[in-house]
């Protein structure tokens, strides 16, 4: 006897949802996401400070500026959508994103802070889904080791542009080498 085929779930049942619900989309599959710890959230409100700030908020006002910087906001690759922790988009390729959801254009930038319910889920599988679709740079962060890990795709594949603790300071981090930062400014105090 066969069994009838699994029906796989859509953005329409990711959409349905009630919103205080975090989830992604995953090989058909709706798949629950934990509430970050706040040491996670930390990190991601700090990127938002820090790198939003001169690259997003600060255009047009004396920062580099030139990218959008969202926090967990829903993404489409293919027929998988997953919510990265911080990601960014250079403006001339995303050019009016207030109102779209899922955006279906790979971001120029992704970073995920890890914890230990999804390490594994962020080095390997997001890793080969952010690669498949082009993403310029990966940025890993480990708020337990308090370590930044800075990737950049060269010909299909990631090379590791440098690894960074909570000492370092001044850091050029590609792609956002035309500022400093200090890495320690990420993490909640020691």
């Amino acid at each position: 006897m066969t069994m009838p085929a699994q029906k796989l779930a859509t953005y329409a049942d990711l959409e349905a949802l009630p919103e205080d619900v975090r989830a992604e989309l995953i090989g058909g599959q709706i798949v629950a996401l934990p509430a970050p710890l706040p040491r996670h959230s930390k990190v991601a409100r700090a990127l938002g400070r820090f790198i939003g700030g001169p690259f997003d908020d600060d255009d047009g006002h004396g920062g580099p500026g030139g990218w959008w910087i969202f926090l967990e906001v829903d993404v489409q690759f293919g027929a998988e959508v997953v919510r990265p922790d911080v990601s960014g988009w250079r403006r001339g390729r995303l050019l009016d994103p207030g109102d779209i959801r899922p955006i279906t254009v790979a971001p120029d930038w992704v970073c995920e802070v890890l914890s230990p319910s999804n390490e594994a889920h962020d080095r390997v599988y997001k890793r080969n889904l952010y690669a498949g679709a082009g993403v310029g740079y990966y940025w890993l962060i480990n708020p337990a080791e308090r370590v930044l890990e800075a990737l950049a795709l060269r010909d299909g594949a990631w090379g590791e542009l440098g690894a960074y603790d909570d000492t370092a300071t001044a850091v050029r981090i590609e792609p956002f080498q035309q500022i400093e930062l200090d890495v320690g400014r990420l993490f909640l105090p020691r």
